[in-house]
């Protein structure tokens, strides 16, 4: 017998230690080659200033065309090593990109699918464009003058050596650039956060407009929609240039103060050759040591915004990772049979005033079939959410052979149930591989799903049949077709448990005829179905209604029972319906 697996741990319990920390962690060995490459490049470049030295202290001095040829070669040689470390130090920071994006991105998209599914956030795969800023920072040049500066004071002690006066100088003009640049963060941070959020906020409208442009169109909403854009972009474009302005003054400030310091060291060091305390080599050299150990603070300068960028993206990654469900230890279980059990279940949605779901009970055995009636708002897409364990109810219990359904991981679960949701969405695949479910599966088990959805006829007529490609969310089908196939995705395995959330909303005769087949095929192979609809055809076909109203669940019950409690002004002309065509049906049969 195959087996499932229960989550033995609480998915709300938050991590002992953070996914991105726990990335860090890993990478650790590698993080520390990169500092030492970091820390042997910031020794070689000391080769130019030594070079100088020497050539003007004992070359021109000595006038020694030996002595210049070795140093020369040395200091080639220099160069071509730290070359190569640097060439190194950059393929090592690419493979850690490359490494993060493929240790965090399923997560992070899972993450995000788990939230949204949830409703705890609206569909977005901001995460994931996080993570390719991270890999993108990491990459980068970007990262290198943060590398660099640890080694700065290196620098500055090798121009101590050289004269104390220069070495006060140097470290008093550090000082002052990384003071500059601290401000610089802080300046301007808040506003680059907000301008972050703006940006986010003027990108989802744009990205709802692609996904109603239909809409968008047909009702004329465009020049609605693109004021509306324009007025969040330019919001992130107020905070954006009020950060640059800051960055771009204090930028030119720092440049300032680094080309002054250039000129004060050259002009001590003249002074100092003058007066017989220093040498003319020494004055080269200690200029040179200078604009290498303030290079980094000024790149860092340049650089800030993206350096910004990466850090607020950083936070949001480890916020959505720690927010994912922690993988525990899980107890295998035998596969379910279909018993579905509702006890006490009640449900309010986040920041709601009162439960949309209050005190519902009810029980399935294997095989039967359960309608979901009730108005608009009635809580009937939640409780299908609840019963497939994509919602965790507030109070009470949704199992499944006994199993709490929303505990077990949805990996696990998936290949025994089977959910047709209200707005169909497929994926940007072949419709062999929509209804695998994208898996490996083979071609007998897809058709099987296809007959048993009566959808097999509809995709042989398709272009390419079963490898026809749909695009993205299923564009190249109507919305009938779309639907059908999602009730092949659905029956797909087969499950044990079936919910379809109106799955006859966008059919004609002919695919509502088809799902009143599918729904038999499923109750010959004792699948246990839930099906929300408003459609009397569809409900005729069902052992119990379940009605729902706003907070409450006045009737469950058989069919025949439930309908003749029903007297509420929605649920009436169901009633009324479905006892004149079961008359219909009975006058049919004598006939016959």
């Amino acid at each position: 017998m195959s087996a499932t697996h229960l989550s033995a741990a609480d998915p709300t319990a938050g991590p002992a230690i953070g996914r991105l920390e726990a990335a860090l962690r890993a990478c650790r060995a590698g993080l520390r080659g990169v500092a030492l490459h970091s820390f042997v490049i910031n020794l070689l470049m000391l080769a130019a200033p030594l070079y100088m030295l020497q050539v003007f202290d004992r070359v021109i001095a000595g006038r020694s065309l030996d002595t210049l040829l070795y140093l020369t070669l040395m200091a080639l040689l220099a160069f071509a090593a730290m070359a190569a470390l640097e060439a190194v130090r950059g393929r090592t920071m690419i493979k850690l990109g490359s490494w993060f994006d493929q240790r965090l991105g399923g997560d992070l998209l899972s993450a995000g699918v788990l939230a949204a599914g949830a409703g705890n956030a609206a569909p977005s795969a901001q995460g994931l464009r996080d993570l390719t800023t991270l890999r993108n920072f990491l990459t980068g040049p970007s990262v290198f003058p943060i590398l660099d500066a640890p080694w700065t004071p290196l620098f500055l002690i090798v121009i101590f050596l050289l004269h104390p006066l220069l070495g006060v100088l140097a470290t008093l003009g550090a000082v002052v650039l990384f003071g500059l640049a601290v401000a610089n963060d802080l300046s301007g941070r808040r506003a680059l956060e907000r301008a972050g959020t703006a940006s986010r906020a003027a990108l989802g409208h744009a990205e709802a407009a692609t996904r109603n442009a239909d809409a968008i169109l047909a009702m004329g909403v465009l020049p609605n929609l693109v004021r509306r854009w324009r007025r969040a972009n330019a919001e992130m474009l107020d905070f954006l240039a009020s950060a640059s302005h800051r960055s771009a003054a204090l930028g030119a400030l720092s440049k300032f103060i680094r080309m002054a310091l250039q000129i004060g060291i050259l002009g001590s060091g003249a002074w100092l050759v003058l007066t017989g305390h220093l040498t003319a080599g020494g004055m080269i050299a200690a200029s040179i040591l200078l604009g290498r150990a303030l290079a980094p603070v000024d790149q860092a300068i340049n650089s800030w915004k993206s350096a910004v960028a990466a850090r607020q993206a950083y936070r949001r990654v480890a916020a959505q990772l720690d927010a994912l469900p922690p993988r525990a230890e899980a107890m295998p279980l035998p596969a379910p049979r279909g018993l579905l059990t509702i006890e006490n279940l009640s449900y309010a949605h986040p920041g709601a005033g009162e439960a949309l779901l209050r005190g519902i009970n009810l029980r399935l055995e294997p095989g039967e079939s359960l309608g979901l009636i009730g108005p608009t708002a009635a809580g009937k897409t939640t409780l299908a959410r609840l019963i497939v364990g994509n919602l965790r109810p507030q109070t009470g219990h949704v199992r499944l052979d006994g199993a709490e359904v929303c505990q077990w991981d949805p990996a696990d679960r998936g290949p025994y149930i089977g959910y047709l949701p209200q707005d169909v969405e497929l994926f940007q695949a072949s419709v062999r591989d929509n209804i695998a479910r994208l898996g490996p599966a083979g071609a007998e088990a897809v058709v099987a799903a296809a007959r048993l959805a009566q959808v097999h006829d509809m995709i042989l007529r398709l272009p390419q049949a079963y490898e026809t490609p749909i695009g993205d969310g299923g564009i190249a089908l109507s919305g009938g077709q779309r639907q059908r196939i999602a009730l092949a995705r659905a029956v797909f395995g087969p499950p044990r448990l079936v919910v379809l959330d109106e799955p006859n909303a966008n059919l004609d005769q002919e695919g509502e005829a088809a799902l009143l087949a599918a729904l038999a095929g499923l109750k010959a192979a004792g699948a246990t179905t839930v099906v929300i609809a408003h459609r009397p055809s569809v409900l005729r076909h069902v052992d119990k209604i379940l009605v729902l109203r706003p907070g409450q669940a006045p009737a469950f019950g058989q069919r025949e029972e439930v309908l003749r409690q029903v007297t509420g002004p929605t649920e009436r002309p169901i009633a009324a319906h479905l006892q004149h065509s079961g008359e219909d049906e009975d006058v049919h049969s004598r006939r016959a």
